[in-house]
């Protein structure tokens, strides 16, 4: 199966765990552009040398996996910085309509986002002075359906709003393309949302004009991935915490239950109501009352109930913190089985549970399977997921050789994976929030 993917951007969570989840099966060749033409956090695609990419690909691609920020503003941070008119963004979209035509295409886009800080990292300069300020007036203005008193300077607030207007805009063209049948599956995604705001409108809105929209951002082309790839699978998802399932994580704007439906149901995959009828039971680490934040500080309670072991295969969603693993449930998979399809803890519930549903629709039935793949995409998983995200990360102030730090842990996953682990550790961002695991 030849697959064409294009990432949001350079990070490993979006261009080497594609590669890696593809390698279990070693029938699917995919198609991804080099590393170097993607964007960065200081840096734009070279989208010039992706549609030349695009062009010279095989005939006989069978699908297509987009993400459209990159070939529309060169990234998914790019798309909330530039300042490239309607018209020019319109233009250069619509080379793609001939190369789209004829192919199964599953694609998103997003619709910007509103972050509820004064951190620029990934907004323009003015989000580090006004970006809460923002955020509040986008928030309050939805809730109360009017506009609201706000001390935010006026050019500042017009050029938000009227980026925020370029992108809808765009969005809208999307819609039309797929009234065209463009797309097999297009998808607006809601990135960092609140219960309001304008891109909670924004997505009623083009909901209201017959789009799909889901809550995440990153994790969206590799469930996408997953929707590509034709396999029927059904899945029990049996949650740690069932009476708490009602619950929203955060950055999200739906509850736990519905961020794990939608995830599955945009991957393809069939929800059954027991675990007699799965072919693979996805567990979820779900939390109580509040979702914990390793990155903020947020405590949470941590699992602490007997574990049970499925009598199926079975996937691990571990999502009571984000940004980070469990370390009471890690030490209770460690002490009894670790799961058969995967673990995940990345990020957003959205993020852990989208790229956990791409590897197990490659695992299950892969047509040539290889079993060292999958036992490193793991491996990478427990190290970034676990061992950084959940510990090592908070004994350190900046970003700095981790490698002594890693040691214990890199003992403890081989053990129980049966693989030696020769790991580097390595900033591509060059900022704590995301480490490159690479293994020899």
């Amino acid at each position: 199966m030849k697959i064409c993917f294009i990432p949001i951007d350079n990070r490993p969570v979006c261009y080497n765990l594609a590669k890696d989840i593809c390698a279990i099966d070693e029938t699917i060749e995919l198609f991804i552009p080099p590393r170097e033409m993607l964007g960065s956090l200081t840096k734009s695609a070279d989208i010039e040398g992706l549609f030349g990419w695009l062009k010279d690909l095989p005939q006989d691609i069978h699908c297509m996996v987009l993400s459209l920020d990159t070939l529309a503003y060169g990234g998914l941070i790019p798309s909330r910085r530039i300042t490239d008119s309607f018209d020019t963004i319109k233009s250069r979209v619509e080379r793609l309509k001939p190369i789209l035509r004829g192919k199964k295409v599953y694609a998103f886009s997003s619709i910007m986002r509103i972050s509820n800080n004064n951190v620029n990292e990934e907004e323009k300069e003015y989000w580090s002075e006004w970006g809460k300020k923002i955020f509040e007036f986008s928030f309050n203005s939805c809730k109360y359906k009017k506009p609201i008193e706000t001390d935010i300077p006026r050019e500042i607030l017009e050029d938000y709003l009227n980026t925020r207007k370029r992108n809808f805009g765009i969005n809208a063209l999307y819609l039309d393309w797929q009234s065209e049948g463009l797309f097999d599956t297009l998808i607006f995604s809601k990135d960092d949302c609140a219960e309001f705001g304008f891109n909670v409108s924004e997505s009623i809105m083009l909901e209201n004009w017959g789009a799909t929209t889901k809550t995440g951002a990153d994790e969206i082309p590799l469930t996408l991935l997953a929707r590509a790839i034709p396999k029927q699978i059904n899945i029990y998802p049996q949650f740690i915490e069932p009476e708490y399932k009602d619950r929203i994580s955060n950055y999200e704007d739906v509850s736990i239950e519905q961020s794990v439906l939608g995830q599955l149901e945009l991957g393809g995959f069939t929800v059954v109501d027991s675990q007699w009828e799965a072919d693979v039971v996805l567990i979820i680490n779900n939390f109580k009352e509040k979702q914990g934040e390793h990155v903020m500080g947020w405590d949470t309670e941590p699992y602490k109930w007997g574990y049970r072991v499925p009598n199926k295969p079975f996937a691990v969603a571990d999502v009571r913190y984000a940004n980070g693993a469990d370390n009471e449930f890690v030490k209770t998979l460690l002490n009894y089985k670790l799961p058969d399809y995967g673990y995940s803890a990345w990020n957003t519930s959205a993020n852990s549970l989208g790229s956990l549903l791409a590897g197990v629709k490659v695992k299950y039935r892969a047509f040539k399977y290889n079993e060292h793949a999958y036992k490193k995409l793991q491996a990478v998983r427990y190290l970034d997921d676990w061992a950084y995200q959940a510990n090592v990360r908070g004994q350190i102030s900046e970003s700095c050789d981790i490698s002594e730090l890693m040691i214990p842990y890199e003992e403890i996953i081989s053990s129980k994976l049966g693989i030696p682990i020769h790991a580097k550790y390595t900033y591509p961002w060059n900022r704590k929030f995301e480490i490159e695991v690479k293994l020899d």
